[in-house]
């Protein structure tokens, strides 16, 4: 049995080129997939014979399963060894991938979703933790920028390549693209860390808290994936579920708390470097993950712009982050990373309070200049926030301590969706309401603008329609800024959290437990 992970030397420099390659490559996979298939719902619900909204079932389905799983990574890795499960992971997301590409109707693609986002929950963690193990310590600011790296480009990659393929070549090859991909990270990430496998210990499975996991996870998931769609709290089945999430919730809190062998280290939120740098990093990640949810809807559904074009002049926000996130890698080690998070809150509130003045007349290049500008927020907000979480922690408890706070990442994710679309369409309805009372027939310039449809040969009805649209594009117009304007201030508020953190006195993440107070 290999010894433990903290006493491992890194890699040589070219195998941990190689290394850093593999295991990149399945982060990107598995980041791709959240998002991959958003785009191509119309295509697989109309070839399947189902409801697009039955069809959101493959999206969530997914979601539930995968954030069930992420918090599993440090029970299932001191079970199994950290290589074997991420290449076993990396194995069987390929085959359910496969097994998704083949469905021939919902019940079989939801059940290969289901099984594709359980098997997908260690892999992104233990990437995370493999991939400090093969840098010496020095590097490691690096190993992250590497890293995160692959997290900045998936998501914006994933409607743009699922698009292109739903529409030129079919549906299941936005599934069958992880087959190749996948098998050579796999093959890869063996051939190179199998000697460097960690211990194993046969741990009792804590069953209650398992089954607790899943219920209080699960209906959190579909209460917020369900939510919009339902009208939140005025439907009695979102009532339910969000009572089913608060309850489960308490008690498996309870639960853990006081099991021997949990099935997730809740006493890692009592370090203040993990508390505290979880809450900045996941509720950042929720604020902006909801903006960009926003963003390419309004562009698409009020601006006239094509899913081609959205995804374009959104795209450029991996600029800056690709270029620059070497850069604040290799500097980490001898910088405050606080300071360099602060940087990452003060332009994702600048790139904010700058949308929050578009309006309809909005060139391209007025949506992309802040897209640019957003790229250094990115660059500097992962990698420094990553190693905040994870400073002071042994090798060995990285997986654990990864695994939590991705879970806790991607839920806030979730949640920053949901919120951020619903608080749009309800500031659209409030401002829709006050233009409209200004605009009643009654009024001279409402009147003014119907005779001028009118000599344009529009009959009255007609032309109350096509100022009730534009009334609509003005309302939801008007409700970005808004979302735009209370994203700036959050962004804002969150830099407290960053200075309840403790110095970390220069040492990457991953070094020994003294390296944090």
């Amino acid at each position: 049995m290999a010894g433990p992970a903290s006493a491992l030397p890194p890699l040589e420099p070219g195998a941990r080129r190689l290394a850093t390659v593999a295991l990149s490559l399945a982060t990107f996979m598995n980041v791709l997939d959240t998002t991959i298939a958003n785009v191509s719902l119309p295509n697989i619900a109309g070839d399947l014979g189902v409801s697009p909204n039955q069809g959101t079932w493959v999206i969530t389905s997914f979601g539930v399963a995968n954030a069930i799983a992420v918090p599993l990574t440090g029970w299932l890795s001191q079970r199994f060894g950290q290589v074997r499960l991420f290449v076993s992971s990396v194995v069987l997301f390929v085959i359910a991938s496969l097994l998704c590409g083949m469905a021939t109707s919902l019940e079989m693609l939801i059940a290969a979703r289901v099984l594709q986002g359980a098997v997908a929950g260690p892999m992104i963690p233990l990437s995370q933790s493999l991939l400090l193990q093969t840098y010496p310590r020095e590097k490691a600011g690096m190993a992250l920028a590497m890293w995160s790296m692959t997290t900045l480009v998936a998501p914006v990659m994933g409607p743009i390549l699922g698009g292109w393929l739903s529409d030129n070549l079919s549906w299941p090859w936005i599934f069958y693209i992880n087959g190749p991909v996948g098998l050579a990270a796999a093959w890869v990430s063996w051939q190179l860390l199998k000697h460097r496998e960690s211990p194993t210990r046969k741990l009792p499975i804590d069953k209650v808290g398992l089954v607790l996991l899943v219920v209080w996870v699960g209906a959190l998931q579909i209460m917020l994936d369900k939510g919009k769609e339902l009208d939140w709290f005025a439907s009695g089945e979102i009532i339910a579920l969000a009572v089913v999430a608060a309850v489960g919730f308490a008690l498996f809190v309870a639960w853990e708390l006081t099991e021997n062998h949990p099935v997730v280290d809740l006493t890692l939120f009592a370090r203040p470097n993990f508390l505290f740098g979880v809450i900045a990093l996941a509720t950042g990640y929720g604020v902006f993950f909801g903006t960009v949810v926003v963003m390419p809807l309004w562009l698409q559904q009020f601006m006239g712009y094509t899913a081609t074009w959205a995804g374009l002049v959104t795209a450029p926000i991996g600029l800056l982050a690709l270029l620059l996130s070497p850069f604040i890698g290799k500097i980490l080690p001898r910088s405050d990373p606080r300071r360099i998070a602060t940087v990452a809150f003060l332009v994702f509130a600048l790139v904010s309070f700058m949308r929050s003045g578009f309006s309809t007349g909005i060139a391209p290049v007025d949506v992309v200049i802040p897209q640019v500008i957003q790229g250094i927020a990115m660059a500097c907000f992962f990698i420094p926030l990553v190693s905040i979480v994870l400073s002071g922690l042994p090798m060995e408890r990285i997986p654990s301590a990864s695994g939590v706070s991705n879970f806790v990442r991607i839920t806030f994710g979730a949640f920053g969706a949901s919120l951020m679309t619903t608080l749009w369409e309800r500031r659209a309805a409030l401002h829709h309401e006050h233009l409209a009372a200004r605009i009643a027939p009654d009024n001279p310039l409402a009147g003014q603008v119907l005779n001028s449809l009118q000599g344009q040969g529009l009959d009255l009805t007609r032309g109350l329609a096509l100022l009730e649209r534009e009334v609509i594009v003005q309302a939801f117009s008007l409700a970005v800024n808004d979302v735009f304007w209370l994203s700036g201030w959050l962004f804002l508020a969150l830099l407290a959290t960053i200075w309840l953190t403790h110095p970390i006195h220069s040492r990457p993440a991953g070094a020994p437990a003294d390296a944090a107070h």
